[in-house]
């Protein structure tokens, strides 16, 4: 019934049944369609957790395929993939699961002071007569 609202909201005229099981699966939780989000996975820069999602659900689906797997594979061959787990985790948003949003990574606060010469010399003469070099 939602997803005939949003047909009735978004569409000038009737929806295909292509279109209306898309609106009817994307929820009013603002989940792309599988196609979106697999461009949207592949496109999107390193680090993957510091870039803007357009939903968590598309960088966990992402991350469970594997970035590397997607990155050096052809479409034919990680589509398929991506979109089972993109199919899986959009099941558990639409039954009420929140999905944690990827964690940033940032640099240290308090960065650490770095060595003198002095310091430097002394803890490579300790690492030469540790390893016998």
């Amino acid at each position: 019934m939602a997803g005939a609202k949003r047909a009735i909201r978004q569409s000038e005229y009737l929806p295909t049944v292509h279109k209306m099981l898309q609106l009817c699966a994307a929820g009013d939780n603002g989940l792309p369609d599988a196609r979106a989000a697999y461009r949207e996975a592949c496109n999107a820069p390193s680090p993957k957790a510091n870039y803007n999602w357009s939903h968590p659900a598309v960088y966990h689906a992402g991350r469970d395929s594997n970035w590397f797997f997607l990155a050096n594979n052809a479409e034919s061959a990680a589509f398929p993939v991506f979109a089972e787990h993109y199919r899986k985790i959009c099941a558990r948003v639409l039954e009420g699961e929140k999905l944690p949003a990827p964690e940033q990574l940032r640099l240290e606060e308090n960065p650490s002071k770095p060595l003198t010469k002095e310091e430097n010399a002394q803890k490579m003469a300790a690492l030469r007569a540790e390893f016998d070099i």
